[in-house]
């Protein structure tokens, strides 16, 4: 799975967010640990969904669409929509990092 491919597209979405992340040299580092956050909630998903007999295909799509809503939520929170106020970058960084909750703990 490419999950650091999936969170650089959904950071270059962002535009003010990416640009922010890139100028003070932290887009790496973050692209990096959401991409670890991505895979951890994928894989918890994955097993909170199976089934015996299922699909296991269908399964991992399955949880792969519901990590991806919940990281975009995320970022949403710290790049909202325009005319609302943004976060500064380590409110960003400190809300993103405290808002991956794992399932099975």
């Amino acid at each position: 799975m490419m999950y650091k491919t999936i969170v650089f597209e959904l950071l270059k979405e962002r535009t003010q967010l990416h640009e922010q992340l890139r100028l003070t040299r932290r887009l790496l580092p973050t692209l990096e640990q959401c991409a670890l956050e991505l895979k951890a909630s994928h894989e918890e998903w994955m097993q909170a969904l199976a089934k015996p007999g299922s699909d296991p295909q269908q399964t991992s799509s399955e949880a792969l669409e519901i990590a991806l809503k919940e990281l975009e939520e995320r970022l949403l929170a710290v790049s909202p929509p325009e005319g609302q106020e943004e976060l500064s970058l380590d409110q960003a960084m400190a809300f993103l990092h405290n808002h991956h909750t794992p399932k099975n703990s």
